[in-house]
């Protein structure tokens, strides 16, 4: 079997690797120049565990092949990025769009089109399908189309995308099998069989438990700082009831699932999707809640010039993804303070997209009068901060992810100090 993965990013390139290492054939495709030379000499942009090995193993056995166009194959996948319009709050479907028009010189009889971005439910068969249908095939009937959302963890994706059960919803059912087998030739988790729209709106649903039940952790907080306690032990002891397991509150929601998706929903079904468009509200507002915070305690300090360390800027520990991410949104914010001087630490997140002027840990904590942890890297936590604590006062460490607490201990009578960032 050939397969054609349109879209080389944090899932398309995962992805086609594993196909290929089990013994499918794979041609990558992705629009953007610098990234396909690059993968055809070896250089992989995405920071993720054993990525790079795979990719380069795939390339070297000759089962993967990168193109800026879309080859004749059996199967096509689609592996593009869904933004929402800010402004609107709606699906920019610009690229799944595109992706479907690029096949449209190479589709032929027999082929399997598959959709694996994140949509709104119905855009398989209101969308793609209507596309597809430009190339004079009959659909359904000629070409197959399935919709099978990909549902992995950044950090952990090629274990993932093997081991955890894959949704798979066709337009009819030949096209329901069809897709199946071809994720039964690298998932070793079951494959669950559906129809289109029902595997959208599974995906969308899944972001959306997750999304909600963040909103109450940071509403918790929030009702925590009303009532002058310590939300992060708060939420320890509640936890320890056998059936509650509240969620630790941070910064804000990021990455380009659960900050995104829930939108999705909301845009299908506006008046049922009350709980849904609130839960975004609520944690699209903390990011202006931590800059508060911060600004309060720079307020206290009384400084001319005050300088704050910002401690990551990738939307989640220990990944390169800057997507919606609170902690990147915060620094911009605080950048545009002529009052502050800003110094980001974060050695994961890749140079460019407005990131400059990272600097080292060491560099940041002996000039910084504030410090922020916005994201808990591994790194980060690995640090003196008994010592960092002293130097710099208890008060002037703000920590929103509640990871300093067991370094430095707990201090219910003040709940905006070092171990919690009262938000």
């Amino acid at each position: 079997m050939k397969v054609c993965v349109i879209g080389l990013g944090y899932i398309g390139l995962p992805t086609a690797s594993l196909m290929a290492t089990n013994g499918l054939h794979v041609i990558g495709v992705d629009v953007r120049h610098e990234l396909v030379h690059g993968l055809a000499h070896g250089r992989v942009p995405i920071e993720e565990p054993g990525l790079k090995t795979l990719v380069e193993a795939s390339i070297k056995s000759g089962r993967l092949s990168v193109a800026k166009f879309p080859k004749p194959a059996d199967a096509f996948i689609i592996c593009v990025p869904t933004p929402i319009y800010k402004d609107r709050k709606k699906a920019d479907l610009t690229f799944v769009k595109s992706a479907a028009k690029s096949l449209l010189p190479v589709l032929k009889k027999g082929n399997l089109v598959i959709l694996e971005s994140t949509v709104p439910p119905g855009t398989t068969q209101d969308v793609l399908i209507s596309i597809l249908r430009r190339s004079g095939l009959d659909i359904p009937g000629d070409v197959l189309v399935a919709h099978c959302p990909e549902r992995v963890l950044p950090g952990n994706i090629l274990h993932e995308l093997v081991s955890n059960d894959r949704i798979v919803g066709g337009i009819d059912d030949a096209s329901t099998r069809a897709a199946r087998e071809v994720y039964a030739q690298f998932v070793r988790g079951q494959i669950h069989l559906t129809d289109c729209t029902s595997a959208e709106t599974i995906k969308l649903v899944e972001n959306t438990f997750r999304d909600v039940n963040i909103a109450f952790a940071n509403e918790v907080e929030a009702i925590c700082q009303r009532l002058g306690i310590n939300s992060w032990d708060v939420i320890r002891l509640a936890n320890k009831h056998p059936r509650v397991k509240i969620l630790t509150p941070g910064p804000g929601v990021g990455g380009h699932c659960i900050a995104v998706d829930p939108w999705f929903l909301v845009e299908a079904a506006p008046r049922e999707a009350r709980l849904t468009a609130l839960s975004r509200r609520v944690n699209d507002g903390k990011p202006g809640r931590v800059i508060k915070v911060i600004m309060d305690r720079v307020k206290a300090l009384n400084k001319k010039k005050t300088a704050v360390a910002c401690l990551g800027i990738t939307y989640k520990a220990n990944v390169d993804d800057i997507r919606e991410s609170p902690a990147l949104h915060i620094m911009n914010e605080l950048r545009r303070r002529k009052d502050l001087e800003v110094l980001v630490v974060d050695s994961h997140a890749r140079p460019g997209n407005g990131l400059a002027g990272i600097v080292s840990f060491e560099q940041a904590i002996s000039r910084a009068d504030i410090v922020v942890l916005l994201v808990d890297h591994k790194e980060f936590l690995a640090q003196d901060w008994p010592a960092i604590a002293a130097a710099k006062g208890r008060d002037n460490i703000l920590d929103f992810k509640g990871s300093l607490t067991s370094l430095l201990g707990s201090s219910s009578a003040s709940p905006a100090g070092i171990h919690q960032a009262a938000v």
